[in-house]
């Protein structure tokens, strides 16, 4: 009997401004050997200038970016994987990406404490994204539901603590919503 193929990873690493979403999404792609992506590169000027400006997104700036989102995850499912970047706040943001890319996106949900996420935001250095957005994206926010893959895992954690975490817990499906 041959083995069947495996199926490239498509990972989506979300969560609020400044909770490590790119520091993980490179953690984990160079453990799993593939790619990733940091969706705020696919964010045209105007989204970057509105938040730059301290003014939130709204669905209908969100809508075209995701859609760019969804784009790179086809071109990566059929490439070898990809792990990315990306808010993802809101249940229907990650249905619109899993609409392109299939049930087998998994979500690692990066949580913390708005205190801790707020002393990170304001030591960041030359992001767009200013420090006064991060209640605006607290107020979207909806944490993963019942029904979605994927994982939540808490940012106080060093960052290869959660690789290790999300690459034990990989292995074992279906990945369920639940903390890590």
């Amino acid at each position: 009997m041959v083995a069947p193929e495996p199926v490239p990873p498509l990972i989506v690493v979300m969560g609020v401004s400044a909770s490590g979403k790119s520091t993980l999404a490179a953690a984990l792609a160079d453990q799993l050997g593939i790619g990733w992506i940091d969706a705020d590169d696919l964010h045209p000027a105007e989204n970057r200038a509105k938040m730059a400006s301290g003014i939130p997104l709204d669905d209908s700036d969100r809508w075209p970016w995701l859609d760019s989102v969804g784009d790179a995850l086809t071109r990566a499912a059929e490439e070898g994987g990809v792990v990315v970047a990306c808010s993802a706040l809101r249940r229907i943001y990650r249905d619109r990406l899993r609409a392109v890319a299939g049930e087998r996106l998994v979500f690692v949900h990066l949580d913390g404490s708005r205190e801790m996420l707020e002393a990170r935001a304001i030591a960041r250095q030359n992001h767009f994204m200013p420090p006064a957005l991060l209640s605006s994206q607290f107020a979207t926010l909806e944490p993963l539901q019942v029904d979605e893959e994927g994982v939540t895992m808490d940012v106080a954690r060093p960052v290869t603590d959660l690789v290790a975490a999300f690459v034990t817990e990989a292995g074992r499906p279906p990945l369920e919503p639940r903390s890590l």
